[in-house]
C-alpha cells in the first residue's frame, strides 16, 4: 500500500511526529511510504491510488501553521475533485485554548471533505496541555487504527478491469 505522510507545522512538532510515523511504517516493510512538508507538496499531486496521513498543528488563533497555508490556499483556488481520495488526520493543539483547539487540522479536514475526499479512521489529536504524552507517542498509538482503516478501504475497492 502506498502511503504519503504530509505535515504542516509551525514549531516542528508535526514534522517530528510525521518522521516518527514514517520510520514506524517503513519498519513494517509492507508499505511504500513517503514524507513531505505541505509547503513542498503540490495539490495536483494528490492521487486516489495513495493513502494520506496528514499531521497538522494549530497556530495563533486557530489558524493553519505557516507550512500548510500555501497548500490550503492552492486547494481553495484549484478546487480539485478529490472523490476517491482517502486520508487520516492527526491534529495538534492545546486544550487550554478551548475555542481554537486543533483548529488548524480541522480547517484542512473540512476543505478536503468539501472537495470529495474521505477521512478514514478516528480523528487523531494531541493535546499539548497533556505533559504525560508526547505528540509522537500519541500519533504512534493512533496509527494502527488509521492503517487498519486504509486496509478496510483497500479491501472494499472494486478491482480495476
Amino acid at each position: 500500500m502506498k502511503i504519503q505522510i504530509l505535515y504542516g507545522t509551525e514549531s516542528g512538532n508535526a514534522e517530528l511526529l510525521a518522521m516518527d510515523l514514517e520510520e514506524h511504517i517503513s519498519s513494517e516493510g509492507d508499505h511504500d511510504v513517503e514524507l513531505a512538508d505541505l509547503q513542498e507538496f503540490e495539490v495536483d499531486a494528490l492521487n486516489p491510488e495513495t493513502y494520506y496521513i496528514i499531521a497538522c498543528s494549530t497556530h495563533g488563533e486557530g489558524e493553519l501553521p505557516y507550512t500548510a497555508q500555501g497548500f490550503y490556499e492552492n486547494l481553495v483556488e484549484a478546487s480539485p475533485n478529490l472523490e476517491g481520495l482517502h486520508y487520516a488526520m492527526f491534529g495538534l493543539g492545546d486544550r487550554f485554548y478551548e475555542d481554537t483547539y486543533s483548529q488548524g487540522s480541522e480547517v484542512l479536514d473540512t476543505k478536503l471533505t468539501e472537495l470529495g475526499a474521505t477521512r478514514v479512521g478516528e480523528y487523531g489529536r494531541h493535546d499539548a496541555s497533556s505533559l504525560e504524552v508526547t505528540p509522537s507517542d500519541a500519533a504512534l498509538e493512533w496509527l494502527p487504527q488509521a492503517l487498519a482503516a486504509f486496509s478496510d478501504v483497500r479491501e472494499n475497492v472494486p478491482a480495476a478491469s
